[in-house]
């Protein structure tokens, strides 16, 4: 503010009841709101669990159970993520009533990561699947979901039919989970039955959105506030691989297999981290909403991935602190094959929403996988577990060097020749 220019105080905000008409998609500067971030808050716990469990079943060699677990963890949780961040971006009204609901799915969130545990040891104990504490906190969280779509019903009649869709999927949905719980003898039955409820939720959205009408969910939002929770996870690892060293330093002191597979832990996060925001999201999407189901999808496998891999690091701490039943091959391929993953998923989210699939990223693509073998290889043939982690680390390296060195102008060019075809009325892509 210059000298001379009159102050705007700042408004005081009062949280009454407001109509829920409705979110401009094309409002200016919209960015998440401080509720949103408290809400992500409680997915630092859902995360922190279920690579933690993860980890403890890789160090007991439960690979098979522990990956079972840790998919229908994960889906569990970034599912529910997605159900209120969408929401919020086409009705976030921040008044009282909204904000009430949105903490009782807070609630119903922590009840889902308190419900982990025991799923996970039913898993790995081959017998019935305990879930019925997951259900519980789904069942709080659909709750406040559906009342919210209920309310948006009621009160965007030009949007009514594509809320009562979503509260209608949800609320089936929610029903054939409590049912499942009786029926969830084994794990091959619960897996079938969970398939067929995954295909309705996944089905909910697409009936909303293109047949009956869709909602103003907002472009640049929806792409901060999933880069919001791709950090969130990114973090998770850190601080997962952090807190398992520092169990193996208090108890054996530092070591030098100790140092570097926290500096692979902390170059693999940065690496991933940088590789992600090279997409440029937004913009796309802006231009396409049509591509929110493949963007929104997508970061189904981006998301898991992260915390899968931060739940190799964890195991690789086990592994140093001796307290793990997998071997040096085992122990770098739990790391190896989520990153591996990841960096897929990112390059598949970058392509399908620019659509450009030049020999160049195939190229990087490629040798950031055999930056991947290599690190399984060497260790396979003698190189120290902690070692081979530093050269898993750098296949995310990869695809930053080549992008920045000369990636770059290919986006660039094909975002704008894109962006001009609908300035001109014609199909971007």
């Amino acid at each position: 503010m210059t000298e001379g220019q009159p102050h705007t105080p700042q408004r005081v905000e009062v949280h009454r009841i407001r109509r829920m008409s409705g979110r401009d998609p094309d409002e200016l500067h919209r960015v998440a709101t401080p509720l949103e971030l408290l809400f992500d808050l409680t997915f630092v716990i859902g995360f922190g669990i279920a690579a933690s469990e993860f980890a403890h079943q890789l160090a007991e060699s439960h690979v098979s159970a522990g990956l079972a677990a840790f998919v229908f963890a994960t889906f569990s949780i970034c599912w529910a993520w997605i159900n209120f961040s969408w929401f919020a971006s086409a009705y976030d009204t921040d008044d009282w009533v909204y904000r009430l609901l949105t903490m009782l799915q807070m609630v119903g969130v922590i009840i889902l990561a308190l419900g982990l545990p025991e799923m996970y040891a039913s898993m790995a104990a081959g017998g019935h699947v305990e879930n019925r504490v997951m259900v519980a906190g789904y069942v709080v969280m659909r709750i406040a979901l559906v009342a919210q779509w209920l309310r948006a019903a009621k009160q965007d009649p030009q949007r009514r039919a594509a809320c009562l869709t979503y509260a209608v999927v949800v609320s089936v949905a929610q029903i054939g989970w409590i049912a499942m719980i009786p029926v969830s003898t084994s794990i091959a039955t619960t897996f079938l039955w969970a398939g067929l409820l995954v295909a309705l939720e996944l089905s909910g959205p697409l009936l909303a959105e293109r047949r009956m009408g869709g909602t103003p969910w907002h472009a640049h939002h929806i792409a901060e506030r999933y880069s919001l929770l791709t950090i969130i996870a990114l973090g998770e690892g850190v601080v997962g691989t952090v807190a398992s060293l520092s169990a193996v330093v208090s108890a054996e002191g530092w070591s030098v297999a100790a140092v570097l597979v926290a500096v692979a832990g902390t170059g693999l996060t940065f690496g991933m981290w940088w590789l992600y925001f090279l997409v440029p999201q937004s913009r796309v999407l802006s231009v396409r909403r049509d591509r929110s189901f493949r963007f929104g999808y997508l970061h189904l496998l981006v998301f898991g991935s992260i915390v899968a891999t931060g739940a190799g690091l964890h195991a690789a701490a086990y592994y140093v602190e001796h307290h793990s039943e997998l071997g040096a091959v085992s122990t770098v391929l739990s790391v190896a094959i989520p990153v591996g993953v990841y960096i897929a998923a990112v390059y598949l989210l970058y392509m399908s929403l620019i659509r450009t699939r030049i020999a160049f990223n195939l190229l990087l693509l490629l040798l950031s996988a055999a930056v991947l073998v290599a690190g399984v290889v060497l260790v396979s043939r003698g190189m120290s577990m902690a070692n081979a982690l530093l050269i898993v680390m750098l296949a995310p390296a990869v695809s930053v060097i080549g992008y920045e060195a000369r990636g770059y102008r290919h986006a660039e060019e094909a975002i704008e020749s894109r962006l001009v075809r609908h300035s001109a009325g014609k199909s971007p892509f």
